[in-house]
């Protein structure tokens, strides 16, 4: 899964001469969280987001009246707050990869831009869940099957045959190696099978502990 099936195409922009009150009302009107900001060209050069917005605001405000209130915050250029060189992602990264960026870099929205350099797109973190939702086929009526097996060659496979034999179809399967015992690999799987009851027995035989459970 790549980034650009669940980004979103159609980006809202400002320009870094618009105001601070400019992009606050956007913001509102269009129930978002952060504008990139590009050039005369479209060229991508920095990106505004609510908390942005929030950190200049009040440091601004807190002797003004209303009417001077506006009035900075009409003076205020996007081009002054906005952070520059943003991290961004091409249409072809990875999905998961995205995720990590977004985890490492502690933000909650990637610019998109093309070969050329051209803005196409903006991934934001409600996209990285819903990819992940579609990735683990939560939410469809199966069942969710957790388990730990040997972590070797072959052992998925051999989880499979035992959910064939069972009657059942794996739909989705991801594997994790975090806080399980050295040796091991969990396996998380959504599985379609009208005998969980099946399932269940033939995976404690095979695997002992094993968590079948309706989604």
């Amino acid at each position: 899964m790549r980034v650009d099936k669940w980004m979103t195409p159609k980006v809202i922009t400002l320009r870094p001469t618009d105001s601070l009150s400019a992009a606050i009302h956007l913001m509102k009107e269009k129930k978002i969280r952060r504008i990139p900001v590009v050039n005369g060209d479209g060229r991508l050069v920095g990106i505004v987001s609510d908390r942005d917005l929030k950190d200049v605001s009040p440091s601004r405000a807190t002797t003004l009246d209303i009417w001077e209130l506006h009035y900075v915050l009409d003076k205020l250029k996007l081009g002054d707050i906005m952070t520059k060189k943003p991290v961004t992602v091409t249409p072809d990264t990875p999905i998961e990869r995205a995720a990590q960026i977004m985890m490492d870099k502690r933000v909650e929205g990637l610019p998109v831009l093309d070969a050329k350099g051209v803005l196409v797109g903006i991934l934001t973190e409600g996209d990285v869940f819903k990819a992940l939702v579609d990735i683990t086929g939560v939410g469809r009526g199966r069942l969710r099957v957790d388990l730990l097996i040997p972590d070797k060659p072959g052992s998925i496979r051999e989880v499979a045959d035992v959910c064939r034999t069972a009657g059942g179809r794996i739909a989705s399967i991801l594997g994790s190696y975090a806080k399980v015992p050295l040796g091991k690999r969990e396996l998380i799987m959504r599985i379609e099978c009208a005998k969980p009851d099946v399932l269940r027995a033939e995976l404690a035989k095979a695997y002992g502990d094993a968590r079948v459970e309706a989604d």
